[in-house]
């Protein structure tokens, strides 16, 4: 299958999470990804490990995020280095860096410079907090971003300390952006043949994220009050959370207090009205824990299945890869490392016509690529 992608060269000038997120969409989806990155050492990603796991000299959270790439090692300080950059940017159609401001400008890369070179470059830049203001040379981390934005009062129950998403959600959003963005400005160069500067910081990405919860602050100015028993979203009334049954959790979404009634068959609930289910969201919610620990899961999801409500259990990674419903998505690729060695991680999640993009091509040794490439450049 010929991906959408083929024949685009992305230059990949990141480190960490961010950039390189938007390197991996582009070349699941068919593009050349080259990272430049400094002789011998490589991009500093390389040494960041998730649970202390490593695959040879580089951890394994590199190889997740950037497999299917190439390497081209560079020393900025050579001028014969910076000759060869100059032509591997006259052929390339993309430019991502996730450097703080300044850092482009500095080494002579920054859109300007680059732009005299390829005038139909797509140059993306993305920052911790914009190029602006008085953060722009905090680091760019992204508990300290979810910290900043606000994000952490929305998890969580009302008496709990701020509490982050367990993952980089500033680095993914912003990246997925990115790629979103650049295809974008691929589309307007091959109508007009001219490129584009895009512009993005994960700051940016986590307030759009929290369009909703911002949006409602802005007519209220009153700020979102988690409820005190299973929040699920500060936003929605009762019943919408997470609660505890006989033997695990159940995830309980939106539905009228009298349709959930009808299997909880609760007295006291029937003493609320609709329009009470937020005014009164935390006695409601109460009422609902203590009902649901007298019975395990499979009883509550065997009532609500006959009225097609809209719960289901809470699993573990385990529990949700046993599953029929994991199983049948084929989300898992094994990526082939060098000697035989091998390691399994997810694949893009897009389908094309109907077929899974999966690619077991590794992350690149630090200028592995450098002999190819120049070659390729004649």
């Amino acid at each position: 299958m010929q991906l959408p992608l083929k024949d685009i060269i992305v230059l990949e000038f990141s480190q960490y999470l961010a950039g390189p997120c938007a390197g991996l969409r582009l070349a699941d989806l068919g593009a050349r990804v080259i990272k430049i990155e400094r002789p011998e050492t490589g991009e500093a990603g390389r040494k960041l490990s998730i649970k202390n796991m490593w695959v040879d000299d580089s951890s394994l959270l590199f190889h997740t995020i950037n497999r299917n790439k190439e390497s081209f090692a560079v020393d900025l300080n050579r001028e014969e280095d910076l000759q060869w950059l100059r032509k591997l940017i006259r052929n390339a159609h993309i430019i991502i860096h996730n450097f703080r401001p300044g850092v482009m400008e500095r080494k002579g890369l920054n859109y300007e410079e680059v732009k005299r070179i390829n005038p139909s470059i797509i140059y993306t830049e993305i920052s911790g907090y914009s190029e602006n203001g008085p953060w722009k040379n905090k680091p760019g981390q992204d508990l300290l971003l979810q910290s900043l934005s606000g994000l952490t009062y929305t998890t969580g129950n009302k008496n709990d300390p701020p509490t982050p998403f367990g993952l980089a959600m500033g680095d993914y959003l912003c990246g997925n952006q990115a790629a979103q963005f650049i295809i974008a400005a691929l589309i307007k160069a091959k109508k007009t043949g001219k490129g584009s500067l895009l512009q993005l910081s994960l700051m940016e990405s986590l307030i759009d994220f929290q369009f909703e919860f911002l949006t409602t602050y802005f007519q209220s100015r009153k700020l979102p009050m988690r409820s005190e028993i299973s929040n699920g979203n500060p936003l929605l009334s009762a019943p919408y959370g997470i609660y505890k049954t006989a033997d695990g959790y159940l995830a309980i979404a939106m539905m009228p207090l009298s349709e959930l009634n009808e299997i909880l068959q609760l007295g006291a609930l029937q003493d609320y009205r609709e329009d009470e289910a937020f005014v009164k969201r935390d006695e409601i919610k109460a009422i609902i824990a203590r009902r649901l620990l007298d019975h395990p899961n499979q009883y509550w999801l065997d009532k609500a299945a006959v009225l097609d409500l809209w719960i289901m259990p809470v699993l573990n990674w385990k529990e949700m890869e046993a599953s029929q419903g994991y199983q049948i998505l084929e989300m898992e690729q094994r990526v082939i490392l060098n000697k035989g060695k091998s390691f399994l991680t997810t694949r893009c999640p897009i389908r094309i016509n109907k077929k899974v993009l999966k690619s077991d091509k590794p992350a690149p040794e630090v200028g592995s690529g450098n002999e190819t490439i120049k070659l390729f450049l004649g």
